[in-house]
């Protein structure tokens, strides 16, 4: 997939201009000092992040691990520019993260598609949010499509579609506005273990072949091993750091090696588990 650039990076109505002293370390998405509670309708505060610091490479596919309620989706939206830290600052290239941008794509667990428009129509449709013109857009989108291998099926609705379909379409969503971060929110959870292994798989292909920043929230260690180059293991209440892994197994990566699994049996103690999962 050649991607052409049609909103460029400085463009984006989430950011402001860059921070004093850019990124630290040169990083592409650095999390400094954040920490975040929720308030409950009884006004009870629950802590969801304690003082997270961490920073982010250009083309590193990092996996948020950890149990439910650790805060990875907490962390996301945040980067996202969906929600902002009760304390501490988000920055991304250097800009502080104010609000959602055509800069950082997100892939829900849900699909998050409209009804209403074809596999095309929704792959189109932050293109044409962004003002970008009909025929480029078009083009673009059946490019998408084709990357994730749905081009046959660009005029269907989404009834029409499988599960796994759904989620490549949003996921050609994602990847149309040429973004510098795709941010994605356990997107194969919700799907059968086969279609599960050949997503992650065609993600992990375009991810290496585009370089895109991916943030990878799941509680799977399998898949954690298997799509990362980077893994940051949370802890709950508040959400913490606990572990910060660079996997530095080959690619691709065999899922009965030796290496593989002494990774996947740390990581389980990491967050808790005996080892099964």
């Amino acid at each position: 997939m050649t991607v052409h650039s049609a909103i460029p990076r400085s463009a984006s109505s989430g950011q402001t201009g860059p921070a004093p002293g850019g990124v630290a370390g040169g990083a592409l998405i650095a999390i400094e000092g954040v920490s975040h509670s929720y308030r409950s309708a009884r006004g009870q505060e629950s802590a969801a992040l304690g003082d997270i610091s961490l920073t982010i490479g250009h083309g590193e596919f990092v996996c948020l691990l950890g149990p439910s309620g650790c805060g990875k989706t907490t962390l996301l939206n945040m980067i996202a520019g969906f929600l902002r830290p009760g304390r501490g600052h988000v920055r991304v290239a250097g800009a502080q993260v104010l609000g959602p941008s055509p800069t950082r794509g997100v892939v829900f667990q849900d699909y998050s598609l409209f009804s209403w428009l074809t596999a095309l129509g929704n792959v189109e449709f932050g293109l044409r949010m962004a003002g970008m013109g009909r025929a480029t857009r078009h083009a673009r989108a059946v490019e998408g499509l084709h990357a994730v291998g749905l081009e046959a099926v660009r005029d269907r609705y989404p009834f029409e579609l499988s599960g796994g379909m759904k989620q490549r379409v949003a996921i050609a969503r994602a990847l149309a506005t040429d973004p510098q971060v795709l941010l994605a929110d356990e997107p194969f959870a919700a799907l059968d273990a086969m279609t599960r292994t050949q997503l992650q798989a065609q993600l992990l292909d375009i991810q290496q072949r585009l370089g895109t920043t991916v943030v990878f929230v799941t509680h799977n260690i399998a898949e954690a091993v298997f799509l990362g180059s980077r893994i940051i293991v949370m802890s709950p209440h508040p959400g913490r750091v606990v572990e910060d892994i660079v996997v530095d197994l080959p690619r691709p990566r065999r899922r009965t090696a030796p290496e593989f699994n002494a990774l996947y049996e740390r990581l389980a103690r990491a967050i808790g588990l005996d080892g099964v999962e």
